[in-house]
C-alpha cells in the first residue's frame, strides 16, 4: 500500500451520488479505506475498504475522522427537498455541514470536497449567458435548496481561509440526470402533465451522473482548490424535455400561475415547490464550465441532451 494511499470519508455515502462514488473509489488502488456516513445503512458495499457509521450529520461527531484517520472529506450529505419544516432541512444542510467542518478540524483533515450548486446563482431575468465564479451569487429568495448551498459554502471558505494546511474544493453542480436520478426534475417528470410559465422556456443545464462521479472522484483524488462550476455541454430547454418524455406541457401566465402554485403548496395539495420555484423554469441560470475545463482539465463526455434522454430512456 502506497503512502500516498487516501483514507476517505463520504458522508451522505448511501445516496444516489454518494453510493456511485464510494463505489468507484473503492476500486481506486491510491484509496487504502473508505468511511462511509449516512443515516442509513447502503443497500450494499462495493468492498472491504468500505466501513460504515450511521451517523445523522445535524447532530455532532468531533472525533469521528480522527478516530479513523481521515485526511480527505467529500461532504454530500444533504436534505434535497423543499420542507415545509424550514429549520429541520437547516440542521441538516448548514449545522450538518458545521458538524463536518469540526470533525474535519479535530481530525486535521487536510482535504474537503463540497457538492454545492449552480442553483446558488439564482434564477433572474438579468442572469448573463453564461454565469461564471467570480460572479454574485443571488439565490432566489425563499427557495432553501440554493440558500442552504450557499450557506454551507460560506462555512467551509470561512474555515479554509482561517484553518493553514486545509484545502477545500467546491463543485457547483447543475442537475444531475441518468438512468438513476432521483432529484426535483425527475418528480416533476413523474406526473402526468408539467407547467410552464407562458412566454418563458430558458436553457437547462443537466450533467450525467457518470460525469458527475467520475468529476467528483478527480476533485477527491487531486489538489484543486476553490469554486468550479460543472455542467454538461449543450443545454435542453423545459419543453423539449417534457415532449422528449412524451409529457404535456400547460403553459399558464405568471399572474396566475404564482398564486395558483403558492395556494397548492400552503393547502398541501402538492408537495414540489412554492411559488418562487417557478423562477427556475422561468428564467436563465446557465453557468459557465470554463474554468473546471481549464484548470482541472475535466470535460463532460455526455451532453445536457444525452442525460436526459439516459434518464428518459431508463424509465
Amino acid at each position: 500500500m502506497s503512502e500516498k494511499s487516501r483514507r476517505i470519508a463520504v458522508t451522505g455515502a448511501s445516496g444516489y451520488v454518494g453510493t456511485v462514488l464510494t463505489r468507484q473509489l473503492a476500486e481506486r488502488e491510491d484509496v487504502c479505506s473508505i468511511l462511509a456516513i449516512d443515516v442509513s445503512e447502503p443497500s450494499q458495499r462495493p468492498s472491504g475498504k468500505v466501513s460504515f457509521v450511521r451517523q445523522d450529520v445535524s447532530e455532532p461527531f468531533p472525533g469521528l475522522f480522527a478516530e479513523h484517520e481521515i485526511d480527505t472529506v467529500v461532504h454530500l450529505a444533504y436534505e434535497l427537498r423543499q420542507g415545509r419544516n424550514r429549520e429541520a432541512n437547516r440542521r441538516v444542510n448548514v449545522d450538518g455541514t458545521r458538524n463536518t467542518i469540526e470533525a474535519c478540524r479535530r481530525g486535521c483533515v487536510g482535504r474537503i470536497v463540497y457538492l454545492s450548486s449552480t442553483s446558488v446563482y439564482g434564477a433572474h431575468p438579468d442572469n448573463p449567458q453564461a454565469l461564471s465564479e467570480e460572479m454574485p451569487v443571488r439565490p432566489v429568495a425563499g427557495f432553501q435548496y440554493s440558500e442552504d448551498k450557499l450557506a454551507s459554502e460560506r462555512l467551509l471558505d470561512g474555515y479554509a481561509t482561517a484553518t493553514s494546511g486545509v484545502a477545500v474544493c467546491i463543485i457547483r453542480c447543475c442537475p444531475i440526470m441518468g438512468a438513476n436520478a432521483d432529484n426535483f426534475i425527475a418528480s416533476a417528470f413523474a406526473k402526468p402533465f408539467l407547467v410552464a410559465v407562458s412566454g418563458a422556456n430558458p436553457p437547462i443545464q443537466l450533467i450525467h451522473e457518470d460525469d458527475m462521479v467520475e468529476c467528483l472522484t478527480l476533485a477527491t483524488m487531486g489538489n484543486a482548490e476553490g469554486l468550479y462550476n460543472l455542467a454538461g455541454s449543450g443545454p435542453i430547454d423545459w419543453i423539449e424535455m417534457a415532449a422528449t418524455h412524451g409529457r404535456r406541457v400547460v403553459s399558464l401566465p405568471a399572474w396566475l400561475l404564482y398564486p395558483l402554485t403558492q395556494l397548492t403548496w400552503s393547502l398541501r395539495l402538492q408537495s414540489d415547490s412554492p411559488a418562487m420555484g417557478l423562477d427556475m423554469i422561468r428564467y436563465p441560470w446557465s453557468a459557465s464550465t470554463e474554468k473546471i475545463e481549464r484548470e482541472m482539465g475535466f470535460r463532460p463526455r455526455y451532453s445536457s441532451k444525452d442525460a436526459w434522454d439516459a434518464y428518459v430512456e431508463r424509465r
